[in-house]
């Protein structure tokens, strides 16, 4: 009897993310298995369980999935998998805490699809406001953009929080520029040189008026990747697909939340088909799901 495909899915979170098991088995994995509220020196004995038990043909069909909710500790497991290996002992693994590498993926795309088809520019030397940037979304969407070439500032309640966050981005990826932190009070005032917003906060949290929308001479595109209302972007609908932004002086261009989860859906599937259908093992985190999300937004 053949081997089954088995995913193994670690989590330092309470719950594993239904959304990614039903990703995972729709992506053609047989089963997946949760691992809950693991810690980072855990995952080495988990991988080396993983890899030693199935024997060279089955291993071939096995596989590590890491989610949590810390952008940070995802990559540092995902080292730590890679770094486990024994060949011929040797497996795939793919890091998407809270979906965020892939929802920062497909929201980066989106927005450079627009800057490129609405304004005729590229994300090189744009400058990018990611709203309730601390989070994983944010901060991956931050490391995307920067890696791109774009000069991002990360936002939110406590500019403590922001500073921190952007220094963690600077210190461990590699980027064209480097990230920033503000506050939401400097908001007003850096809206005169800002050409993309980034919404990611909270659902259902408004993190921009109509007012502001009106205030911002440069801007040209905003994304908000959350679909409880109200919008956290005034005027921006979830199903808008580059649309103009009802109030915008500027001819901004909208991406809601649904034409956002669409590239992210096809970019995780793609990832997990592509984790068990290749032959030599793979190490996927934000920068593939970009490259794959860039993919997805060109067909």
């Amino acid at each position: 009897m053949d081997r089954r495909y088995l995913l193994h899915m670690l989590t330092s979170a309470k719950n594993l993310s239904p959304f990614d098991a039903n990703m995972a088995y729709d992506a053609g994995w047989d089963a997946c298995i949760p691992y809950i509220q693991v810690d980072t020196d855990e995952v080495k004995g988990l991988v080396e369980d993983a890899i030693f038990s199935r024997g060279p043909t089955g291993v071939k069909r096995t596989g590590i999935f890491i989610g949590g909710r810390d952008m940070h500790q995802a990559m540092e497991m995902l080292d730590i998998c890679k770094n486990s290996m024994v060949p011929p002992f040797v497996i795939s693994a793919f890091a998407d805490p809270s979906g965020a590498f892939t929802t920062a993926a497909a929201m980066v795309a989106k927005v450079e699809q627009a800057l490129r088809e609405h304004h005729d520019t590229e994300l090189d030397g744009q400058r990018i406001l990611a709203l309730g940037g601390t989070g994983p979304v944010g901060s991956a969407a931050a490391v995307i953009a920067s890696g791109a070439g774009a000069r991002v500032t990360i936002l939110g309640r406590q500019k403590e929080k922001c500073d921190a966050a952007a220094a963690l981005c600077n210190d461990k990826y590699e980027a064209s520029t480097p990230v920033d932190g503000a506050a939401n009070d400097d908001l007003d005032a850096l809206l005169d040189e800002t050409d993309v917003i980034f919404a990611s906060a909270a659902a259902g949290i408004q993190l921009m008026s109509q007012e502001q929308i009106a205030h911002a001479p440069r801007l040209k595109a905003a994304a908000d990747v959350n679909a409880v209302p109200p919008s956290g972007i005034h005027g921006l609908g979830v199903m808008d697909d580059a649309e103009v932004i009802d109030g915008s002086t500027s001819g901004a261009r909208g991406i809601g939340a649904l034409a956002i989860g669409n590239i992210k859906y096809q970019t995780q599937q793609r990832l997990l088909q592509q984790m068990w259908e290749t032959e030599e093992p793979v190490y996927y985190h934000f920068e593939h799901a970009f490259e794959i999300a860039r993919q997805c937004t060109a067909e």
